[in-house]
């Protein structure tokens, strides 16, 4: 495989086969990130992408899901997204889920039949990252789009027939801003419902904005209890009809696979336990990114 870089996928896609069709991020000014510093946002030469498609047919026939790097991969042109996945069904007939990382940016750009398309041609699972339902939040680390529109586009994925992931951070609103961060997140988490919520802790990363943010006192970040009480904020807050909430990332201090609606008790009650100090968290040096 022709791999530029560091490769960024979800912690779900470990045995994927991991095709790079672009690198970096076409947005990447989030002041949280450090993903994609050391990149420019670039597609791929086709004549690349198509030599990696057919040494995985080569050698990966064991291997049933695929996901597509870099970053957001739904902001290629139609055309070239309908002839790669044209050409991965084609030589990888025996995949049967292709996934991708989109941006509610990219998803507004395509049209609902565009995205029906791209349902057809084998694109069945696309990551949103959310980060935050609220508003200020949204506008202060730099983050494309309002709540609103986040809602609007993460219903076209599901409306598409796309199984939908999104990702939220905890601590994204600093000290000051936690309860309301949880709270307005949980709102936009029910009012999208998405088939899997991925919880991530922030973890201040010296090559990001917020870091010299916080070095300069702009930004208090929460503490591991203050992680988990707007955890549990969050999580009551949202109300889905069916999907899984995870926490089990590496950044966070409790891990945890929460079938909603109905272990949503229980959830909140470990929480509960574990913000008073009866269930063990995990240790600082143990978490990562």
């Amino acid at each position: 495989m022709h791999y530029e870089g560091d490769i960024i996928r979800p912690p779900s896609e470990i045995d994927s086969i991991l095709l790079q069709v672009t690198t970096g991020c076409p947005h990447n000014r989030c002041t949280f990130c450090g993903a994609y510093q050391d990149k420019s946002f670039r597609i791929k030469d086709d004549a690349v992408i198509e030599a990696d498609i057919l040494w995985a047919a080569e050698r990966l026939r064991g291997m049933r899901r695929l996901f597509l790097c870099d970053g957001d991969c739904l902001s290629l042109p139609q055309a070239r997204l309908v002839r790669l996945l044209q050409s991965i069904r084609t030589h990888l007939p025996w995949v049967t889920r292709v996934g991708t990382y989109g941006s509610a940016m990219s998803v507004g750009r395509k049209s609902d039949a565009e995205l029906a398309e791209l349902r057809g041609l084998g694109l069945s699972f696309v990551y949103m990252g959310v980060e935050s339902g609220d508003d200020e939040v949204l506008r202060r680390v730099n983050k494309h789009g309002t709540a609103a529109q986040l809602i609007e586009q993460a219903r076209r994925v599901s409306a598409a027939g796309m199984k939908l992931n999104v990702s939220v951070i905890v601590g994204l609103g600093g000290v000051e801003g936690s309860m309301r961060h949880a709270r307005e997140t949980g709102r936009v988490l029910s009012a999208m419902s998405p088939d899997f919520i991925g919880v991530l802790s922030l973890m201040l990363l010296p090559n990001t904005l917020l870091h010299a943010q916080c070095e300069r006192g702009e930004f208090a970040m929460p503490d591991a209890q203050g992680l988990l009480r707007e955890l549990r904020e969050m999580l009551s807050a949202t109300d889905i009809r069916s999907g899984i909430f995870l926490t089990n990332h590496a950044s966070n201090h409790l891990p945890m696979r929460v079938r909603l609606p109905k272990d949503k008790a229980a959830a909140l009650e470990r929480l509960d336990a574990a913000i008073d100090g009866y269930v063990p968290i995990k240790s600082e040096w143990m978490r990562a990114l």
